[in-house]
Parts: structure tokens; sequence; C-alpha cells
């Protein structure tokens, strides 16, 4: 029983006197205040070998993947898309674009 309804609390007080009721409110006091001093939990122990870092030592961070494009490449595919070319009369030549259709603008 974990819910109180408000014929327990008044039979509670009823109940010699009131003294169960007092009872009853003081252990709840009592386990609320438990519940907030309870001690954290003990970190879990450190793997055997164990060195603090980010990476462990001799290694390091992967190298950034490489881009297929080069600057020129991109630019050069900016200049395209900003002089409204692409379109089906003059297809795009990066490589990554479908190949054009006739007969579809």
């Amino acid at each position: 029983m974990t819910d109180l309804d408000p014929e327990d609390t008044a039979a509670m007080r009823r109940e010699n006197g009131g003294k169960d009721f007092r009872l009853y409110l003081r252990q709840q006091i009592t386990n609320g205040r438990a519940r907030k001093t309870a001690p954290p939990p003990a970190p879990p122990p450190k793997p055997p070998g164990y060195q603090p870092g980010a990476w462990p030592a001799g290694t390091r961070p992967p190298d950034p993947p490489p881009t297929r494009h080069t600057e020129a490449d991109w630019q050069l595919a900016l200049d395209h898309y900003r002089n409204g070319l692409g379109h089906d009369n003059d297809p795009c030549h990066c490589g990554s674009c479908p190949p054009a259709t006739k007969g579809t603008s």
C-alpha cells in the first residue's frame, strides 16, 4: 500500500489519539532523508593497465576522410551552378551528377 486515501488518513487520526498518524508522518520524513543522503554508488574499477587520456598510448585520432575533389573542382562546380548551366543542353561534367537525357528540361 503506497497511496493513502482520505479514509485511511481519518482512521489513523482516530486510532490511539492520532499517535499512529504522527508516527507514520515521522517515518515518511525519515525515509525521505535517507533517500536524500544516500551515498552515490562507487565508480567501477579501472581496467588493468589503464592510463588516463583520450587515446591509448601510442595511438592518435584517425585522419580526416580524403576528399576526391580539389579546391579547383569545387570552384568550377560552384561557378557552373551560379551561371545556370547543368541543364539538358549543357550537362555537368563533375562525375557526381546523373547523365542528361534528351527531351527533358
